[in-house]
Parts: C-alpha cells; structure tokens; sequence
C-alpha cells in the first residue's frame, strides 16, 4: 500500500488501515496495526507472518486471520542493537519466507526506525548489499530513516563492521 506517503505520524497513528509498503513481491515494511479493520486490511494483502517491533501485540488479532506472529518489542531509543534480538527476528523471518506463498510484514509503531531497521537486516541475511537494500527501501517507503546507530547495529549482527585497525 501507499496510502502513507503523505500522512504526518499522527495520522498513521490513528489509521484504520494498514500502513505498509511493499518491498520485494514478499517482504512489506511498516508502521502500527492498530485495531481489528487495520489486521483484515494486512491479511488481505496477503501477508501470512509479521514481525512486531511495536509496544503493542497485535497477536490476538492476527490469529484471527491465520497470521503467525513474533512480537519482539524493542525500544526506538537510538541504543545499539543486540545481535541476539536481530537474530530471533531474521531467524522467524527467514522461516517464514522458506514458505511456499509466504509473505512477511514487519513493522512498529510508525514503520520509520526500528521495521526498516530489521527488514534492512533480513535483506541483508538475504544477500542485499546494505546501501542497495536502503536506498530501495527509501524509494518503495519515502518516510524511512536509517539512524547510523542503527545501520552500525545490522552491520555488526551481520559481520560487516571494520574496526579502525581492520581498515
């Protein structure tokens, strides 16, 4: 959908459809599902298995629909990231995608730091090169921000960080 290229924050935090884009033909990125019209709206794009970074767990709604869900809520506080937690999401959405007709969202609150942050790692783990992976993502989703903090953290996890010395 491209319904939210032209929302403020606040209008995306009160929609009653879902705020996401499509980044490959099976990998969506985006901001809050918040209520039952906004899930039927995520379920009939298709998409089979989320990624919650959000405060809030939209699980029970998602069953409704037969959507699988891994809530790994995480703080957008401009903090490195742990591997372990970038682990756990691109592990299920690694898992999710070996599925046949699968398709993934990932998403927070405002679909701005913290989901583009995790699909730029899934992509990534993918075989994406980093600037590639963001620059597409800023043309299919023109609201994302790539905070360096961030980017340094997918790097790490992903093991392509130099050092100084390594240089």
């Amino acid at each position: 959908m491209t319904r939210n290229t032209a929302m403020t924050t606040r209008e995306r935090m009160t929609r009653d459809f879902a705020d996401l884009n499509w980044v490959t033909d099976r990998i969506a990125v985006g901001g809050g599902i918040f209520g039952p019209v906004a899930m039927a709206d995520v379920a009939a794009e298709g998409i089979t298995h989320i990624v919650s970074l959000s405060e809030f767990d939209e699980s029970p709604l998602a069953a409704e629909h037969g959507v699988a869900v891994l809530h790994d809520y995480v703080e957008d506080d401009f903090e490195p990231k742990d591997a372990a937690w970038f682990g756990r999401c691109v592990k299920f959405a690694k898992a999710a995608l070996a599925q046949k007709g699968a398709k993934l969202l990932v998403h927070c609150a405002g679909g701005i730091n913290r989901a583009p942050m995790m699909t730029l790692a899934v992509l990534c783990s993918m075989g994406w090169n980093v600037e590639k992976a963001m620059r597409h993502m800023r043309a299919c989703r023109p609201c994302v921000s790539f905070p360096d903090v961030y980017v340094t953290s997918v790097e790490r996890y992903l093991g392509l960080d130099q050092t100084a010395e390594d240089l």
